[in-house]
């Protein structure tokens, strides 16, 4: 493949190296010394894998061109792929590119039924779930319109549904997308670069420049010679790690929940809801990711008081114009909203396969092997429960704010007025050092709580780091 790369005019290939690493796999190697932000490597615009490229393909291009409406970007993409992996003669730039891939992929569309039970009740199991129904679906349909139309191109033996998904897989894991100045995207794969690991360490590295076409990685660190050579995919959580990516990190600082809030249109006074959804930039279905640095979002609240207003609730936001963001609308109201919140978080949670303690024991005696699939699905369980968890939490401690006549969102129940662990009020209370956002009564709560409060500790700390630079 690199030799393939240099004739066709990569740039920084002398300076890398494809080699195999103890935890993260094949990754390239660096073989000099670079600062943060030098140029590493640089593949020219006519090899990299795009739908536009697809297109212009003599053999290909006419018979994608015949399917009507046109394939998704990702089928695009994935039938080239397939394509050129069945070619036994010509395009060997490409089919050598196409070698170094890896013949297998750690996706969850390939877990086992007992691997995936292990995160029942994630938002990964219920979206794995619904993969394996639509990629089914769409196989079906490509058969039916490029594949069973164009069989010399496409031989069935060698597009079935698995090498429909590793092909998926691959541009899943590997392809990257850039938003142009006219506001259209491009997803492209380019050679040897995919073969870069994801690490948050770096920052953010790789480049399209739109005069040229061309893709480019930079330096997201300082490097030295025989270090590995990252890219970093930015603050994914587990979740969409393992879907996507085939793999989880301990502790993610970015795990996250997708809350989907949805009212149906036949519901009573769904037009004026409507309205005041749209102008809060809002709609009558949401998704509104929870986090470990902000486990209810206003936006949920401002949702949800919307929704469950009546008339003249309607009319006070409408005509007073309230913040529905930060202001109640009444104690009424803000209490059902709450205990709404509280019984369906106690309900998402209750959903998990397997409980948080559970799990955390199940891991530290290794009843899953470090590094599987059943090891990352307990990962993503435990990440989803902790943000749940939190938003339980918070919402338990607005509600009883409401509930006490104590004040409203914006100032209740502070989490410096109570030590995290044994939740005791008391005046004098030590400051966690790395996070500054939790308390303790002493020494001993804080290392009790250490193991709960350790990946969102590390999320604030991070977050307000970023925010300092």
């Amino acid at each position: 493949m690199e030799s393939w790369l240099k004739l066709s005019g990569a740039v920084g290939l002398d300076g890398l190296e494809l080699a195999d690493f103890p935890v993260t796999g094949r990754g390239a190697r660096i073989l000099r010394r670079f600062k943060e932000g030098e140029r590493i490597l640089t593949i020219p615009c006519g090899i990299l894998w795009t739908v536009e490229h697809a297109y212009a393909d003599p053999l290909l291009g006419p018979a994608l061109r015949s399917a009507q409406p046109p394939l998704s970007v990702e089928d695009t993409l994935a039938t080239y792929i397939l394509f050129i992996r069945s070619r036994e003669s010509g395009y060997d730039g490409q089919r050598s590119h196409v070698a170094a891939l890896p013949t297998s992929y750690s996706s969850s569309i390939f877990f086992a039924e007992d691997e995936l039970e292990v995160c029942a009740g994630t938002s990964l199991y219920t979206i794995t779930k619904q993969l394996d129904r639509s990629i089914e679906d769409d196989y079906r349909a490509l058969v039916v319109r490029v594949f069973g139309q164009y069989q010399d191109l496409f031989p069935l033996d060698k597009f079935t549904i698995e090498d429909y998904k590793w092909a998926l897989c691959t541009v899943w894991s590997r392809a990257m997308d850039f938003v142009l100045p006219d506001g259209n995207s491009i997803r492209l794969l380019a050679p040897f670069a995919d073969m870069l690991n994801h690490s948050s360490e770096v920052k953010p590295c790789h480049v399209y420049d739109v005069s040229s076409g061309n893709l480019s990685v930079l330096a997201g660190k300082d490097y030295e010679a025989g270090d590995q050579a990252f890219i970093n995919y930015g603050p994914v959580p587990n979740s969409r790690l393992l879907r996507l990516y085939g793999f989880v990190v301990p502790g993610n600082p970015n795990d996250s929940y997708d809350l989907v809030l949805a009212t149906h249109p036949n519901a009573p006074l769904f037009e004026q809801k409507h309205k005041l959804w749209v102008s809060a930039g809002l709609d009558s279905t949401c998704t509104i990711s929870l986090t470990l640095t902000d486990p209810l979002p206003k936006n949920v609240l401002r949702y949800l008081r919307i929704q469950r207003s009546d008339e003249s609730g309607l009319a006070v936001i409408a005509l007073q114009q309230i913040d529905a963001t930060d202001e109640k609308i009444s104690d009424s109201n803000e209490v059902e909203v709450l205990r709404f919140l509280v019984e369906s978080f106690c309900r998402l949670l209750d959903g998990f396969g397997t409980q948080l303690e559970k799990l955390e024991e199940q891991l530290a005696e290794g009843v899953y092997s470090s590094g599987g699939n059943a090891w990352a699905a307990a990962h993503v369980s435990l990440g989803e429960q902790r943000v749940l968890r939190l938003a339980r939490k918070r919402a338990e401690e607005l509600l009883s704010a409401v509930e006490s006549g104590s004040g409203n969102v914006r100032g209740s129940l502070s989490a410096l007025a109570r030590c995290a662990n044994c939740e005791k009020v008391s005046a004098q209370l030590m400051l966690c050092g790395r996070c500054k956002a939790v308390t303790y009564c002493g020494r001993t709560c804080q290392v009790a709580h250490h193991k709960e409060h350790k990946a969102i500790c590390r999320a604030i700390a991070s977050k307000r780091g970023s925010g300092m630079k």
